[in-house]
């Protein structure tokens, strides 16, 4: 659906209208819903017969994640259902439903908006799945995708709850079915990230259509590269050990540790790992003593 087609209608249609849309519009989210679950069980389908190794797991992870939020979100929509139709009963008096949507068309254009949302949503999660399976999409594009639709969903749940009754066992439902897709939305970008690392570290380790000059040249690259990182190893580590050595000076200074011109430091090596614990301190004489320029 283009863009245009999200905007509320509810302005543009008669009002008496506007009951017989939120009908069509959760049907056709539901719709939306059950055919990404369908493309997700062909993409799965396809995907075990025709990869292997790495990719096949990736894929497999990828879209059970998906599927999984689909799963969520049908619950959700389901239980929007119900506590719309309870806030209509219980509102509507002797109206009929049509007359109490109409009488209420703010609330039911926002209805109607949000409902929209969450079917377009599932429908470009769906699309951005199906490219990074094939290899053509970004993983980045499907966590953006995952979150969007956990926010129209968001805000399906609070069009439906804003006129509820805060007792009410449906609202309660709702909630926890917001919940379930929040955790599912969660499960789709673990397992996209996860996917993204395990395919890079595959790729940088995948040397076997390289020619032997390129062997070598990624050879001395990487020597040079772990040169440059034992560099600036070396160079973090003394920093710290001058850090450390400053911090217990002032931390010496602050305790009043030093007496009779001397100091006491803990008794710890300040180059050693910082999970190490501190010992009882130790006296230690001060520069000038020790560079021999003191009594």
């Amino acid at each position: 659906p283009c863009p245009q087609e999200l905007r509320p209608r509810g302005l543009d249609i008669k009002q008496e209208e506007l009951g017989d849309l939120v009908d069509k519009e959760m049907a056709a989210t539901a719709a939306a819903i059950e055919t990404a679950s369908a493309r997700i069980e062909e993409m799965l389908s396809k995907a075990r017969a025709d990869d292997t190794g790495v990719k096949l797991e990736v894929n497999e992870r990828i879209l059970g994640s998906c599927t999984g939020l689909m799963q969520a979100i049908h619950v959700l929509v389901l239980a929007s259902k119900d506590l719309q139709r309870e806030i209509v009963e219980s509102g509507r008096g002797a109206a009929s439903p049509k007359e109490f949507y109409a009488k209420n068309s703010r609330w039911t254009e926002g209805l109607i908006s949000a409902s929209k949302e969450v079917g377009w949503g599932a429908t470009v999660m769906v699309d951005a799945a199906d490219l990074v399976v094939q290899g053509k999409g970004t993983f980045e594009e499907l966590m953006v995708c995952s979150r969007e639709i956990a926010a129209s969903t968001a805000q399906l749940v609070a069009a439906s709850k804003v006129k509820a009754d805060k007792d009410s066992a449906n609202l309660c439902k709702l909630q926890q079915a917001s919940r379930g897709v929040n955790q599912a939305t969660a499960s789709v970008v673990a397992s996209t990230k996860a996917g993204k690392s395990q395919v890079e570290e595959k790729d940088s380790m995948d040397f076997s259509s390289m020619t032997l000059t390129q062997i070598k040249r990624q050879e001395m690259d990487s020597q040079v590269r772990v040169l440059e990182l034992e560099n600036q190893l070396q160079k973090e580590r003394q920093k710290l050990g001058e850090l450390r050595k400053k911090h217990y000076e002032l931390a010496g200074v602050a305790e009043g540790w030093e007496e009779d011109g001397e100091w006491c430091q803990p008794s710890i090596n300040p180059l050693q790992g910082a999970g190490c614990g501190f010992g009882p301190p130790q006296c230690h004489r001060t520069s000038h003593q020790l560079l021999g320029t003191g009594g």
